[in-house]
């Protein structure tokens, strides 16, 4: 350990090495700060010679702000929110960023996770859909922390929102279930207070007037939630689905039934990689998660330098993506 120790490299080794002051090997590692461009290369190269690399958590403790970004979402094993949080850490580290996971699953664990992102002075905070509850975004705002949401509904001063455009995708599924002669329509969604499936649903309404809607709310939603209301809405002569995971069970509990009536058809929302899977092939609104993550990291960068900004909202646009299920 004492050997560990003694060869760890610091920023004095490399300004001793390059031929520069202490401050300046710190601006040549601080994004933004002005160095020369002789001294910068000078610092790199004598970096690159000894292996040094920036103790962030001094840095931290140092200057009482860090490049950490707090990303706060529920349920890892969605299969939607995990395809969104690659995009995010790449976008982040576009601004040289780093983000810190927290997983608000569990709520007794919410008070706790909130202090281990707020003891490393976390830059900002982007809080994806699901179920992390609103008042977990107004803590941080109390601490002049900008919060960026994806997916969610919130007026908050310091708080930006970046959703997918849900009444687009509805738009998008109701004409084709007109170009389709479908006028009898089942739809399946997760309970009423979530932000998405009302919006969904809503848009749906909106959008056709003319058609006769039956509907199914489930609390959690997800794969086992769709199984069992596709069987109540069997009737139907589509189903529109507020989630994927909601249609993929949806075929599943369909494909358990002898009817000798024709099954619903089947149409999702998020094109998650399981929609393209030979056993479904869904046809289904694609959220765009990279565009998504770029204007949630933007909004969230904006406002790291300005946090009084008025509160900001961007809808990204969807698109149809039709498979041979429907």
């Amino acid at each position: 350990m004492n050997e560990k120790k003694k060869n760890w490299v610091n920023a004095e080794d490399v300004a001793r090495l390059a031929g520069v002051s202490r401050s300046a090997v710190s601006r040549t590692f601080t994004p933004g700060a002005s160095v020369a461009e002789k001294t910068r290369k000078k610092v790199l190269a004598a970096a690159e010679t000894l292996g040094y690399q920036v103790n962030i958590i001094a840095r931290t403790m140092i200057t009482g702000s860090s490049n950490f970004i707090g990303i706060v979402t529920a349920g890892f094993d969605n299969p939607f929110r995990s395809k969104l949080l690659s995009p995010l850490v790449h976008q982040l580290a576009l601004h040289g960023f780093m983000p810190l996971l927290m997983n608000a699953d569990d709520p007794q664990q919410l008070a706790p996770s909130l202090k281990q992102l707020l003891s490393y002075h976390v830059a900002g905070v982007i809080i994806t859909s699901g179920a992390p509850p609103l008042s977990l975004a107004e803590e941080y705002l109390e601490r002049k922390i900008p919060v960026t949401l994806i997916n969610r509904n919130a007026d908050l001063a310091g708080c930006d929102r970046v959703a997918s455009d849900n009444a687009q995708g509805m738009r998008l599924l109701a004409d084709y279930c007109r170009q389709r002669g479908w006028n009898n329509i089942g739809f399946i969604g997760e309970e009423r207070s979530n932000f998405s499936t009302e919006e969904r649903y809503q848009a749906l309404v909106s959008c056709a007037p003319d058609s006769a809607i039956a509907t199914r709310f489930i609390p959690g939603g997800g794969y086992a939630a769709g199984k069992a209301a596709a069987m109540e809405l069997r009737t139907c002569q589509v189903l529109l689905c507020a989630t994927d995971m909601l249609a993929l069970g949806a075929i599943d509990g369909l494909r358990t039934l002898n009817d000798h009536d024709p099954l619903p058809a089947v149409m999702g929302f998020d094109d998650i990689p399981q929609a393209g899977w030979d056993p479904y092939h869904l046809t289904t609104i694609q959220q765009d998660t990279d565009g998504l993550a770029q204007h949630a990291v933007d909004l969230l960068v904006t406002r790291i330098a300005q946090f009084d900004l008025p509160s900001r909202h961007r809808a990204v646009p969807v698109k149809l993506i039709i498979r041979h299920s429907a």
